[in-house]
């Protein structure tokens, strides 16, 4: 069995393998959501104390060049520079490694803190990231996957539940949280102690840090309660649609793929607030997929108008915590704060 998280340190602080490893106050992680976790929401959260993940997402290249560099601009000559990373979907860099290859070409101090790779195999990238001597940060939804992502040099594995928001193993394949995280923890113990392991999926406040702690996690990456932070660069819209849904409010599916063209791979899909639009295609995919251009253009209209009855609100089960939109800061402080109350008792 797998030894739970180092405990807190008597000064307030929660010290675990991750926070040490990584120079961080706190043992989180910004979630790179793709169009969410951009330079200032990265920043915010390097300021105050976790590893900022760009969301370099699907690897365009002036989105992301602007969005890192913001984030390197605002955390200068200070010790958040150096918590300030970058995280790719695996798959489109396949198809187009043009953003990656810009991240990589940088100066020594402008490098990335680590760089995160999800939904694909991250081995054609190892050489290169080892290379510049940058650790690899690979997500999982499943067991099997662990050891492709060991043989890429990850020194870092984060468990992702189902539970999450955005995309995610689909329901024949995802796993909870709540036991992807132990069963993770206790095969590294045995087999690559000296990996880290992250759980993601519904972790939104102290609450779920303590847990993923407690499970044996070195840490969280957190998404959905992030998203909905006044630096976030998710719709307003979305984020009022986020704090009057609850946590049964949230589907995963294929649906706002197809509506947004976007080719996805199996076993994955989406997970996303429900609206009406959503509603009417979620049991009929395969006549969507036949013909989706009236459904499109709604959808379409919907996202010029802000209007979130069809456009989409990527958001993970967590929504249901989800009751405000404050700064990146105060969000981490109030679950470092009640995560440590949690562990004293």
């Amino acid at each position: 069995m797998n030894t739970p998280a180092t405990p807190p340190a008597s000064n307030g602080v929660l010290h675990t393998r991750f926070s040490q490893r990584f120079g961080l106050p706190l043992p989180v992680a910004l979630a790179p959501m793709a169009l969410a976790s951009g330079g200032a929401l990265s920043a915010a959260c390097a300021q105050a104390g976790a590893l900022g993940l760009v969301g370099g997402g699907y690897g365009d290249l002036s989105w992301t060049q602007r969005e890192y560099t913001l984030a390197q601009s605002l955390t200068a000559a200070s010790p958040a520079g150096a918590r300030i990373g970058c995280g790719f979907i695996t798959w489109k860099l396949d198809e187009d490694a043009s953003a990656l290859d810009w991240l990589l070409d940088q100066a020594e101090e402008a490098l990335p803190r680590a760089l995160m790779l999800s939904f694909g195999d991250p081995r054609p990238y190892a050489a290169r990231l080892q290379a510049r001597r940058i650790p690899l940060i690979c997500q999982v939804q499943r067991l099997e996957q662990v050891p492709q992502a060991l043989e890429a040099g990850a020194e870092v594995i984060v468990a992702q539940g189902a539970e999450a928001g955005g995309h995610g193993m689909n329901s024949l394949n995802g796993r909870a949280t709540f036991t992807l995280v132990p069963e993770l923890a206790d095969w590294l113990a045995a087999h690559s102690p000296d990996t880290l392991l992250l759980a993601a999926g519904g972790v939104a406040d102290g609450r779920g840090l303590a847990a993923a702690l407690a499970l044996g996690a070195d840490g969280a990456l957190v998404g959905s309660r992030l998203w909905a932070s006044a630096e976030s660069l998710a719709p307003a819209g979305a984020k009022a649609q986020a704090q009057a849904s609850t946590g049964d409010g949230t589907a995963r599916s294929e649906v706002f793929d197809i509506l947004r063209r976007k080719n996805w791979p199996a076993p994955y899909d989406f997970r996303a607030l429900r609206n009406p639009l959503h509603r009417e295609w979620e049991s009929r995919i395969e006549a969507l997929r036949a013909t989706p251009e009236a459904a499109r253009a709604a959808y379409d209209q919907g996202v010029a108008a802000g209007d979130f009855n069809a456009a989409h609100a990527t958001v993970g089960e967590a929504v249901g915590l989800i009751h405000d939109c404050p700064p990146a800061a105060e969000l981490l402080q109030r679950m470092a704060e009640q995560a440590l109350r949690l562990h004293k008792i």
